[in-house]
């Protein structure tokens, strides 16, 4: 389990924009009589600016600080891009807010390594491809995670052993555990337990006097360091698919299989990345004038490998080939099953490790370096080429420019 925190997070995106303004003690929030602090940077915490404060104390606090109001609009997009990073190691993302999530990483060590080494590669990624920082917290549990990463902070990363759990834990002040506040942390200190192994020590029946029933066995189990929830991802996949909306309309062939072809491959790459296959695929088509088509096919054999997903979807743009210009082209994928024994059909003359084992290695790249730099080869080559004896060109023959936009989830 890892939990992600980003660093002074709204601040953090302030002074990426305005890089003169590093190093000094920035707040988010207005200084007025009714302003509110939303985030402070750490140069101005070391002043006492807190979240939450009133904007007129954090100006008294700290005269010198630079007051910014709040762009949520940019702090969204930082956090969607922040968000996507995760994704690309794990579909098992708990966002909690814009700037945190838990990330179940267990079913990514095989590609990618050991926990550590996963928070490691994500804190590298969020650094160079967002200069924004983080911290992380490692273990078994979401309340150890979240504490490791609280005191990781700033930019920085704690691994917390699963046999070393009650060792880190143990010492710890009472008000290290989640739920407990200042006065029921005064409650408990009355009764003589003031770190988290005098919690634990103590019979529960002394909790519930203090705390009451149900606060008391929450606050037991943490202490042993006990914490069964899992990591519920934000959305329940029941179709993934992704669309790109051409800069101008086009008719050429070559252009519109590079794009399908683009957009098949992230579409496998995203059903593999949540441990997903699917039998049915469909292609959307928005003509010039708005007018949109769809086609679909389900196979006997769900699948989540990119050729498979292209060669489907391009057999149907071309079974009903519209002959107008197109602004808009889909790939989609349902029918969702999970991966794990799915059966798969051999072609005749396939090698047991083919097309899906390759793809699975190229996803191991891609975590690591980012999504971008692997691609179908067929996507690297230039403009120019002919097309084949139908009219059609070789798969990624023009390329077309185009923007794309997510829209994989339903």
């Amino acid at each position: 389990m890892l939990h992600v925190d980003m660093d002074a997070f709204y601040a953090s995106v302030e002074v990426r924009r305005r890089p003169e303004l590093r190093g000094k003690p920035v707040i988010v929030g207005g200084a007025g009589p009714r302003g509110v602090v939303s985030a402070a940077s750490y140069e101005a915490r070391k002043y006492g600016v807190r979240s939450a404060m009133p904007g007129s104390r954090a100006q008294r606090l700290c005269p010198h600080a630079v007051f910014l109001p709040p762009d949520f609009a940019a702090y969204t997009e930082a956090s969607r891009a922040v968000m996507a990073i995760f994704r690309d190691v794990t579909p098992l993302v708990e966002p909690l807010s814009l700037d945190e999530a838990f990330l179940d990483v267990a079913g990514a060590r095989r590609l990618l390594g050991r926990p550590a080494e996963i928070a490691a590669l994500i804190r590298r990624r969020v650094a160079g491809e967002q200069r924004l920082t983080c911290s992380v917290g490692v273990a078994g549990t979401k309340f150890l995670a979240k504490l490791g990463s609280t005191r990781a902070k700033p930019d920085g990363m704690a691994v917390i052993p699963r046999e070393r759990e009650l060792e880190y834990l143990h010492p710890l002040p009472v008000e290290a555990l989640w739920g407990v506040g200042e006065r029921t942390a005064e409650s408990l200190q009355r009764l003589g337990l003031k770190t988290i192994g005098d919690l634990a020590a103590a019979p529960v029946g002394m909790l519930r006097s203090a705390v009451g029933d149900a606060a008391a066995h929450h606050l037991h189990e943490l202490s042993l360091a006990r914490d069964p929830r899992r990591v519920i991802p934000d959305h329940v996949e029941k179709s993934i698919g992704a669309e790109t909306t051409f800069d101008v309309d086009v008719s050429d062939l070559s252009t519109i299989r590079r794009a399908m072809l683009a957009l098949s491959d992230k579409v496998a790459r995203r059903l593999r990345h949540a441990g997903q296959a699917g039998r049915t695929v469909s292609v959307k088509i928005r003509l010039a004038d708005f007018q949109t088509l769809s086609r679909s096919r389900t196979v006997d054999v769900p699948t989540d490998v990119s050729r498979e997903i292209f060669e489907l979807a391009w057999a149907l743009f071309q079974s009903g080939r519209p002959g107008e210009r197109i602004r808009l082209v889909g790939v989609r994928v349902e029918g969702l099953v999970h991966a794990d024994g799915t059966p798969r059909q051999m072609t005749l003359g396939e090698r047991d490790h083919g097309w899906r084992d390759a793809e699975r290695a190229a996803d191991a790249v891609a975590a690591r370096f980012g999504a971008g730099l692997v691609k179908p080869a067929s996507l690297l080559r230039g403009d120019g080429m002919r097309t084949d004896g139908n009219g059609a060109a070789p798969a990624g023959e023009g390329a077309g420019k185009s923007r794309t936009r997510h829209n994989g989830r339903t």
